[in-house]
C-alpha cells in the first residue's frame, strides 16, 4: 500500500524524444512498477465560455495492443479524424468513460471543482477501475477532496487511485491522447447540437470559445442559459480593445 505522500506525483523528470505520435512508454513504465491497469485522463472545454467541461478516461492493461493508427492529441486532429478514431479507441482500450460537469456547476463551484466532479463521474462509470491515473499537466486537480457541502444530485462516490502528472501527456502518452479524443468528440457534438438552437453565436465552429464572431454575438444578443455567466463575458466584451 502506498503512502498518502505517494498518491500524487509527477512521472519522473525524463525527457522524452519528440515524436509525431504518442507512445506507451509511460504506461508500460507504470506497469513495470506493479500497476496492472493504467487510466489516461484528459479534459476539454475548460477555456470555452459555453457548455460543460468534460473528462474522459481510457484504461489500458498489460495486454494492451498496438496503438490505434493515427492517434494524436485531439487538438492536432481534424474533426473527421477524431470521429474516425472513436471506435478504434473504444475497441483498443479495456474500458473508457466520459464525465461532465454542467454550466451551473462551473458557475457555482468554480472550474477546478467542476473539473474534479467531471473526473469523478467518469471514474464512477468504470467497471475496471484503474490502479493509477495518468494526468496531463503539472497540477493534480483530481486528488484534492470534493467539498462536502456541494449541492449536486450527481455527487460521485468513488475511491480515487494514485494520480501521476506529466506535462504534455496528451501528446506523448497514448492513453491520455485517446482520452482527449473521446472527450472532445462528445463535447463538440453537444456544442454543435446547441448551435442549432442558438445559430447566431457560431458554436458549431468555435465550440463556445471566444472568437470575434462569438464576442460580437454576445454584444448584440446577450448571454444564453448555456454561457458561463460567472465569467463576466459582457464586461469582457466591452473592455476588449478594438
Amino acid at each position: 500500500m502506498r503512502s498518502k505522500d505517494e498518491r500524487s506525483k509527477q512521472v519522473g523528470n525524463r525527457r522524452q524524444a519528440p515524436s509525431a505520435h504518442p507512445t506507451l512508454e509511460v504506461e508500460l513504465a507504470l506497469m513495470d512498477e506493479g500497476f496492472s491497469l493504467v487510466g489516461g485522463i484528459d479534459e476539454v472545454g475548460t477555456g470555452s465560455a459555453v457548455g460543460p467541461c468534460a473528462c474522459a478516461i481510457v484504461v489500458v492493461g498489460v495486454q494492451v495492443g498496438p496503438i490505434p493508427t493515427g492517434l494524436k492529441d485531439s487538438k492536432a486532429l481534424s474533426a473527421v479524424a477524431r470521429e474516425s478514431l472513436v471506435p478504434k479507441v473504444e475497441s483498443w482500450a479495456i474500458e473508457s468513460s466520459i464525465g461532465m460537469s454542467s454550466v451551473v456547476e462551473i458557475d457555482r463551484y468554480g472550474l477546478t471543482v467542476a473539473l474534479r466532479l467531471a473526473g469523478y463521474r467518469a471514474l464512477a462509470q468504470l467497471n475496471h477501475s484503474p490502479e493509477v491515473l495518468l494526468l496531463d499537466g503539472k497540477r493534480d486537480w483530481l486528488t484534492l477532496p470534493l467539498e462536502p457541502q456541494l449541492d449536486t444530485p450527481d455527487y460521485p462516490n468513488v475511491d480515487l487511485p494514485p494520480v501521476r502528472t506529466l506535462v504534455k501527456a496528451d501528446r506523448t502518452c497514448a492513453s491520455v491522447s485517446a482520452a482527449s479524443v473521446l472527450a472532445k468528440v462528445v463535447r463538440d457534438e453537444l456544442l454543435v447540437g446547441l448551435s442549432s438552437q442558438y445559430p447566431d453565436y457560431g458554436w458549431e465552429k468555435n465550440k463556445g470559445y471566444l472568437s470575434s464572431e462569438h464576442l460580437q454575438a454576445i454584444e448584440e444578443f446577450g448571454l444564453t442559459e448555456h454561457h458561463r455567466s460567472s465569467w463576466n463575458l459582457q464586461r469582457n466584451r466591452r473592455e476588449r480593445p478594438e
